[in-house]
């Protein structure tokens, strides 16, 4: 037998790493001890939701156009739209749960490496949830698991580790984002991924807007949300728009595992980010964490990356 490179595997690979890339920049950019974290997390997912829906309507013309896009009936229409409305309301109501969690753990903690390590350990939790969804990964992959905790600590913890309110948000945080992974695999063989991930930001948006005005209505500035625009672009259009939609594109197919363990690799991102942009000089206990970071995706993905195929016999010759 010999083996090949599983193509569609490696794309859908490249966007999940391209999300983690976005991602870690994000903290670069992120003011989260300058907005509130309710009508932060609003704002950015409406930004996302408003970028995604041309591209969305452009992509089904587009499908149509190349005969692409399945003539469905009436009823098997019905059941389509039904089918992204559930999802957009789980992977939104989810997604809510887990941004706003981040942004008050964030805004109370703000030891950034500590949020990133804390919030990171979605990538336990998702091996566990998987136990229970039939969705179980192999041996190396619970090793790999393993060595990118390591990792991820050696990155983004420097001194004690305690726990304060701020890092229980973040494990709420972990928990959620762990969720969220699951519920996307539940839904994106279902359903468009540009409309799903259009429709969780809706749902995100309108939440957590809702949840501002109840609780945020006296610290809420327009002119404050203006001045912050730059973050605020990032965070709509890469952060929320490009991303969470490769997210859900690059999920298709693919073990959440494995998955989950690529998109931690934003951290590894937010590290370089801050050497690119501030200057910053990385120590070598962070080196190490980076290596065993790198060890642990390709312990895994180079095995999923690449196939079995029969040899060929004589008479197929």
């Amino acid at each position: 037998m010999e083996r090949a490179l599983n193509k569609t595997k490696l794309i859908r690979y490249s966007m999940l790493l391209i999300a983690a890339l976005l991602w870690g920049m994000a903290f670069v950019v992120q003011a989260t001890d300058k907005i509130p974290p309710f009508i932060f997390t609003a704002v950015r997912s409406m930004i996302g939701a408003v970028v995604l829906f041309p591209v969305a309507l452009l992509l089904d013309r587009i499908k149509a156009k190349r005969g692409e896009k399945p003539v469905l009936s009436a009823e098997e229409s019905k059941k389509s739209v039904r089918t992204l409305i559930l999802g957009g309301v789980c992977c939104g109501a989810v997604l809510a749960c887990a941004t706003n969690l981040q942004q008050f753990g964030m805004h109370m903690n703000l030891e950034a490496g500590k949020a990133g390590f804390i919030t990171a350990m979605y990538i336990v939790l998702v091996p566990v949830i998987g136990l229970f969804t039939g969705k179980k990964s192999g041996f190396i992959m619970y090793i790999s698991v393993l060595i990118a905790v390591v990792g991820l600590y050696f990155i983004c913890v420097k001194g004690k580790f305690t726990i304060n309110a701020g890092d229980l948000c973040l494990i709420g945080c972990a928990v959620a984002f762990a969720c969220h992974i699951a519920v996307v695999d539940a839904f994106t063989n279902k359903t468009d991924g540009v409309k799903l991930s259009c429709a969780q930001f809706v749902v995100c948006g309108l939440l957590s807007l809702i949840l501002s005005l109840i609780f945020e209505h006296k610290a809420i500035s327009v002119s404050r949300i203006l001045a912050f625009y730059p973050s605020f672009l990032y965070m709509g259009i890469c952060s929320c728009g490009i991303a969470y939609t490769f997210q859900i594109l690059g999920q298709k197919d693919t073990n959440p595992t494995a998955a989950s363990l690529i998109m931690s690799f934003e951290s590894c991102f937010s590290l370089l980010g801050g050497v690119i942009f501030l200057g910053e000089r990385l120590t070598a206990r962070e080196w190490i964490g980076f290596s065993l970071m790198l060890i642990a995706i390709i312990l895994t993905e180079t095995k999923e990356l690449f196939e079995k195929k029969p040899l060929r016999t004589e008479e197929s010759r």
